[in-house]
């Protein structure tokens, strides 16, 4: 071992302390109180799988698992499509093509609370510049957030925006294609459609694939703060989020057992779908 790995190795060692404090051991934390009765006041009291049989009687839960499950079967195949497109548009080196990058990225550091704030500002009935907007052009007037479907829309709206880590993955593995291949097929006159089809979209597919699951991992999580500013769960529980729902029985209803156990299914969906996804593209690409 050189001297440089040793020094990567010490470095390394503050990230994984820090990730056994922030991520493993809450995660064994939740673990534990999901098999029990807490409410953050008294000690935990054993209860086994009473948590999760209470949960099967929770029409509020399921609805909260649904609500959330759509707007990750909407969310991530458009957050994909947009890193796609995106990286493809930005590809080549041009002059200002590092500041188009950029504001590409930029939404994505936006604290959240900020930029719901301001998506809130967007979609206001009132006053906002897309309703307004809308109503200049004569399109009918989108009420965004008094409506259960458009509601849901306006937080996938939001979501397209924040795409900057999978731009920039996206946009790397497009420059790792080597450009002969594009010269080649522009001799044999090929389109930019079939180039897209045959030489692009199958090399990027790995790369694609791995964004699809992260980003059902982030869609669990990235609706929390719009529906709890937007809208607040509503209308009519049509944004009540699993994230949102959990929350709630934590920290307003001191639920705290319940919440664990809600987090652990949540813990087990996210990893179904990203399985079945996984397992459906090795199947494509075998076949």
């Amino acid at each position: 071992m050189n001297r440089w790995d040793r020094h990567l190795r010490r470095m390394a060692v503050p990230l994984f302390a820090a990730a056994a404090v922030l991520v493993v051991l809450p995660a064994l934390m939740t673990l534990g109180l999901a098999f029990t009765d807490y409410d953050g006041l008294s000690s935990p009291k054993w209860s086994g799988l009473a948590n999760f049989r209470r949960m099967i009687g929770d029409d509020l839960f399921w609805t909260a698992l649904w609500n959330s499950l759509i707007f990750a079967a909407i969310a991530v195949p458009l957050r994909l499509g947009v890193a796609l497109g995106t990286s493809l548009l930005y590809a080549r080196r041009r002059r200002g093509v590092g500041a188009e990058r950029a504001a590409v990225y930029l939404p994505s550091v936006v604290p959240d609370i900020s930029y719901a704030l301001l998506w809130l500002w967007v979609f206001n009935p009132l006053y906002g510049p897309l309703p307004l907007l809308a109503g200049m052009l004569g399109f009918p007037v989108t009420e965004w957030l008094l409506g259960p479907w458009s509601a849901r829309f306006a937080i996938v709206i939001m979501s397209l925006f924040q795409v900057g880590e999978g731009f920039v993955v996206a946009l790397a593995a497009r420059n790792d294609i080597p450009n002969d291949l594009y010269e080649l097929a522009a001799i044999d006159g090929a389109r930019p459609l079939w180039m897209f089809r045959r030489v692009t979209l199958p090399l990027m597919a790995p790369v694609l694939t791995l964004l699809a699951a992260r980003d059902i991992v982030y869609s669990f999580q990235a609706n929390f703060v719009p529906a709890l500013v937007l809208t607040d769960g509503g209308p009519f529980y049509a944004t009540t989020f699993l994230p949102l729902y959990t929350y709630r029985n934590a920290f307003e209803f001191f639920r705290f057992g319940y919440a664990a156990s809600m987090t652990l299914v949540m813990y087990l969906v996210t990893l179904a779908l990203v399985g079945v996804q996984l397992r459906v593209v090795r199947r494509r690409w075998a076949a």
